[in-house]
């Protein structure tokens, strides 16, 4: 931890990830499109003024407003540029004048050079120029952002005999000439001259393809066009993956109740364990004197402890969420972008793999899917899908359309299991559901109120939780139908299947009209939890993209159930599901079936038009898994404990990521520590499953007191929730109405 100047980094350091993809030192750069560029510079005028090199990157920052400007200037002159759309000017000078310009961006020295010959009189007459116009230059950064761009290297070998004057080591001189006479003239902060000596860094690396030895390569000035949109636009336009140059948000009124309350449980937690210990010590050491024999301690009565255990939950819930702020909303630990390559997602799947094959353990029970396999599951699933995240693979679409497999592949399971649960069980009661509703969203609910972020934000838990609601409904409403009434006639096996095939029905009626979903989910409150940037698009996005998967999970599910109560399936220790040839078949269908589909997705070559039917074929490989993993016995009678442990805490691993392991909401890489990325990955994993783990035991243990068994006290709670819940939309709305 260096201090949060970010745009002083941004201007002065940094490496590349890559051929073409700049990271500074400490934080993260947007990269803007043409309509974040104008809307950024909407009324603004910019000025460049210097040589040859200032008029190529005037070029590629006028590119970044209007791609299709081509460079046919005046080589020597003013070139002009307007956009009269958003009222945006800018102009490249060599002399001249105009009014007070938003953006100054100057530098020149080559041109000195070469037409003096490299003569130490003109250096010394640069230096004299120099120091005229400081305290001008100073005077326009008192309301304007003014850049000196230092000259970047030249790569001796390939210059012209015209220009072979100029040389690095003159340019050195010209450099710290210039550098050293305006930190010296600076005496206001707020009015200083900003050197962007980012250039020279970026022209050491790539000025070897120059195309004379002279001008830099087109994506060189493309990445010093993209830091100065990013130095003088993120302030403005605030984008979740720009964090350099942006100040801290400040803290919301919610985010003030949210830090007070857990204060004071902190607080409340500490005095009543200190009370609680003076009280055991003190019935420690009475004793009764005649017989000698140590008294019981007289009592601590069940509310007392059902306090305790509370405020110790949201204490140990306020410093972690402490942490989360501090990792992803105050600027105080540095920040990342991802970049993708085949060896940073390919070696630790591989290296997870075959720690998972180390921790092979006997199950408890040979059923399909039990709880072990289903644990282990979605444990590996997890682990690939963390990849996914800090590799940045979604760049890479076959690996993007097999993570799609994955997230269906949660809300298969989503299906499965909670229509075997009311199938078998028959329990449609509130406190069911309570509780399910409670463990999906407790966490997420929380996150939103410290980190200032809408309920759809966190996509994943409102899609499980409005499907939980779907398997509920359709399973709840009359007739209710469950296995017991079902063995005792079979014509309720039909009644299912015709709330299956309406469910089916509604579902495709919904996804191919989005006006109708849209209507549904704009009712106020449902639109407070659903809407994302004022709109409920991305909610149906992320609803459209696996539509079909929970359904399939609950058709799969009955089929299942009811092959295994007419003993239909052996799931014996060691038995193969059916008979060896039956197997044997159907082991050979799904490995063709899960390599078919697995070529396919890495065919892909338009992530629109996959996306269009990965819907309708992702539970081709999802079947194919389940079978493989669960035809020949001896598979189905083992799994790894080191995904199941994972497994058990997936959901809060997903949630989590977006804080303390990635940045910026998912889009960066969190850095503890600078220098040393693997290091880096290792301290803050560790620290990140710690938290995840730790998540999941408070949100078991709150379930159990904030969500009681008898009705009435669980019908008083969801009062209070729902007061709670009222509150937070008036303070909200209050917010709203402070910010406009």
């Amino acid at each position: 931890f260096k201090g949060g100047d970010t745009c002083e980094y941004l201007l002065s350091s940094g490496r590349f990830l890559g051929e073409k993809v700049w990271q500074p030192h400490s934080c993260m750069m947007h990269k803007y499109k043409n309509s974040e560029a104008k809307n950024c510079l909407i009324d603004k005028h910019v000025v460049f003024i210097g040589d040859s090199r200032i008029r190529q990157l005037f070029y590629s920052f006028i590119k970044l407003i209007n791609p299709q400007v081509k460079e046919e200037g005046i080589k020597h002159g003013n070139i002009p540029f307007e956009d009269k759309s958003a009222s945006i000017k800018v102009v490249s000078f060599y002399l001249g004048s105009v009014a007070k310009p938003h953006i100054i961006v100057v530098g020149a020295a080559t041109w000195s050079i070469k037409i003096h010959n490299g003569s130490n009189e003109a250096l010394a007459q640069y230096k004299i120029n120099i120091t005229s116009i400081a305290p001008l230059l100073e005077k326009l950064a008192i309301s304007s952002d003014v850049y000196w761009v230092l000259q970047d290297p030249v790569y001796e070998d390939m210059l012209s005999e015209s220009r072979k004057m100029i040389t690095n080591e003159k340019i050195d001189a010209y450099n710290e000439a210039a550098v050293r006479i305006l930190n010296s003239s600076s005496r206001n902060s707020k009015a200083k001259v900003k050197v962007f000596s980012v250039s020279k860094l970026i022209a050491q690396e790539t000025i070897m393809k120059s195309a004379d030895g002279l001008h830099l390569p087109e994506s060189s000035r493309d990445t010093n066009a993209m830091i100065l949109m990013n130095v003088y636009c993120n302030k403005i336009m605030k984008p979740i993956d720009g964090s350099c140059c942006q100040p801290q948000p400040p803290l919301t009124l919610i985010q003030k109740i949210a830090f007070c309350f857990f204060t004071l449980s902190i607080i409340g937690y500490l005095i009543i364990s200190l009370i609680h210990r003076n009280n055991y010590r003190k019935n420690k050491s009475c004793t009764d004197l005649e017989s000698g024999e140590e008294k019981k301690p007289t009592i601590s009565t069940p509310n007392v402890s059902t306090l305790e255990m509370l405020l110790h939950c949201f204490c140990k819930l306020g410093l972690i969420m402490t942490y989360f702020y501090l990792c992803d909303r105050a600027n105080l630990f540095m920040k990342e972008n991802k970049f993708y390559t085949h060896s940073s997602f390919f070696i630790p799947i591989v290296y997870i793999l075959v720690l998972g094959v180390f921790y092979t353990e006997n199950t408890k029970e040979t059923k399909v899917l039990n709880r072990e396999q289903t644990d282990e599951w979605k444990g590996w699933m997890q682990l690939v899908i963390l990849i996914y995240h800090i590799s940045g693979a979604s760049t890479f679409l076959p690996v993007y359309m097999h993570i799609r497999v994955l997230v269906a592949a949660y809300l298969f399971q989503t299906g499965y299991g909670h229509f075997s649960y009311f199938w078998i069980k028959g329990d449609f009661g509130v406190y069911r559901v309570c509780q399910v509703l409670f463990r999906l969203n407790f966490l997420v609910v929380v996150l939103c109120i410290v980190m200032d972020r809408p309920y759809q934000f966190y996509y994943f838990v409102p899609l499980v939780t409005v499907w939980f609601m779907i398997i509920y409904a359709t399973l709840a409403v009359w007739p209710q139908i469950v296995q017991k009434k079902a063995n005792g006639n079979c014509l309720w096996h039909f009644g299912l299947l015709l709330k299956l095939i309406c469910l089916l029905t509604c579902i495709y009626f919904l996804s191919y009209s989005q006006g109708a979903f849209e209507k549904i989910f704009s009712f106020w409150p449902l639109s407070k939890c659903f809407e994302l940037n004022g709109n409920v698009y991305e909610w149906w996005f992320r609803w459209k993209l696996d539509r079909y998967v929970v359904f399939h999970g609950m058709l799969f599910a009955f089929i299942y159930l009811a092959l295994q109560k007419h003993q239909m399936i052996s799931e014996g220790k060691g038995d193969p599901l059916f008979s060896n040839r039956v197997s044997n078949v159907l082991l050979f269908i799904s490995i063709v079936s899960f390599l078919t589909y697995s070529i396919w997705a890495s065919s892909c070559k338009n992530k629109t038009e996959c996306n269009e039917l990965h819907p309708s074929v992702s539970v081709v490989q999802i079947l194919a898994f389940i079978l493989i993993r669960n035809i020949p016995g001896y598979v189905r009678s083992v799994y790894s404990s080191f995904f199941a442990w994972f497994g058990k805490i997936s959901l809060e691993l997903f949630i989590c990521q977006y804080h303390i392991w990635l940045a910026a909401d998912t889009k960066g890489i969190l850095v503890l520590i600078p220098g040393y990325p693997m290091f880096n990955v290792l301290v803050s994993t560790f620290i990140f499953v710690c938290v995840a783990h730790e998540i999941s035991q408070i949100t078991n243990d709150l379930a159990q007191i904030v969500v009681p068994k008898d009705n009435s006290t669980l019908l008083k709670r969801l009062l209070c929730i729902a007061g709670f819940f009222s509150g937070l939309h008036f303070f909200s709305a209050m917010q709203d109405q402070s910010r406009h």
